[in-house]
């Protein structure tokens, strides 16, 4: 799907905060949306932490940071952390050269995959991202003056 300039992969899940979750078996790959990045801009530090920490959907448990923005990370499920994309250490601009491929931030083993329930995908998301970027452009404009 892509929606005012933004891509956004049809098979994946998404949350109201930007971030989007690959599914794979028990394996939740997540990162952040194409408007998330082009928002913060180049991103110049991605926390990284060690593998085997337990996340809880919903909770902060990392943060990314640009020249203008730092950001939470919110786990899209409950689980494991199995692995973080340690080429973000080096290169943290990978998240904004290729946000749904190379840019990837963890995977989590899922301990509840009914929890992929609170996540939105396909037309429900394509509703609610629309809003929100509209919503979003009001208040740059009311900012910045214009109408």
């Amino acid at each position: 799907m892509q929606y005012d300039g933004y891509n956004y992969p049809d098979d994946l899940y998404y949350d109201k905060r930007h971030f989007w979750a690959r599914v794979e078996g028990d394996l939740v790959t997540m990162g952040m949306t194409d408007y998330a990045v082009k928002a913060a801009g180049d991103l110049v530090y991605v926390e990284i932490i060690e593998p085997g920490k337990q996340v809880s959907q919903d909770k902060a448990f990392m943060s990314v940071e640009s020249g203008k923005w730092v950001g939470r990370v919110y786990a899209q499920v409950s689980g494991e952390v199995v692995e973080i994309n340690e080429e973000l250490e080096f290169d943290p601009t990978l998240v904004n050269q290729d946000p749904y491929g190379e840019g990837w931030l963890v995977k989590i083993k899922m301990a509840d995959p009914e929890e992929l329930n609170n996540l939105l995908k396909g037309k429900d998301y394509e509703a609610w991202v629309s809003k929100e970027i509209e919503r979003q452009k009001k208040l740059q404009a009311k900012r910045t003056g214009g109408n």
